[in-house]
């Protein structure tokens, strides 16, 4: 079926093409593909350039609507694709989004529990530390605050 649809194809198209060739030639350059006698009613060679604009504005006018037409489908078929996507976008990339929103979440948990777990206590053990440093060093830094002198600066340090 598919070879019968395809013989029969190319011969319409070989007659277009013999009919178009036929009708440039001979109206245009005069030579005589087609005889005069199959057509009684010949088409002639414009001779005035009124008539050759008459002739070119019909083409332009075809050309137009056929510019017009392609414009249109064009117009629909992106209108189909905006569709298409907002299908898609709705269908596929909403629940990705939901999925990803509690990848998020879960892990934003796993960080809230390491913090209060694991950071919690080394900070409070720091703190301690700290504390006791500090308090260390005030009491025997005393004689040096009484006395009004400043604590001498260590080298290496700013």
């Amino acid at each position: 079926m598919r070879f019968l649809l395809t013989v029969v194809s190319a011969a319409i198209l070989l007659f277009v093409i013999y009919l178009v060739t036929g009708w440039i030639v001979d109206g245009y350059l005069g030579g005589n593909i087609v005889p005069n006698r199959a057509v009684p009613n010949a088409w002639a060679a414009p001779n005035t350039w009124r008539n050759w604009r008459d002739i070119f504005i019909v083409f332009m006018a075809a050309f137009w609507m056929l510019a017009g037409i392609a414009t249109l489908v064009l117009v629909v078929a992106l209108i189909f694709l905006v569709g298409l996507v907002r299908k898609l976008l709705r269908e596929n990339a909403a629940p990705a989004i939901d999925s990803l929103k509690a990848t998020i979440d879960s892990a934003r948990g796993t960080v809230e529990f390491a913090g209060e777990q694991v950071v919690s206590p080394i900070i409070r053990v720091y703190s301690i530390f700290s504390g006791a440093r500090s308090g260390l060093q005030a009491v025997t830094n005393l004689p040096n605050r009484i006395r009004g002198r400043k604590p001498a600066k260590k080298k290496g340090r700013k």
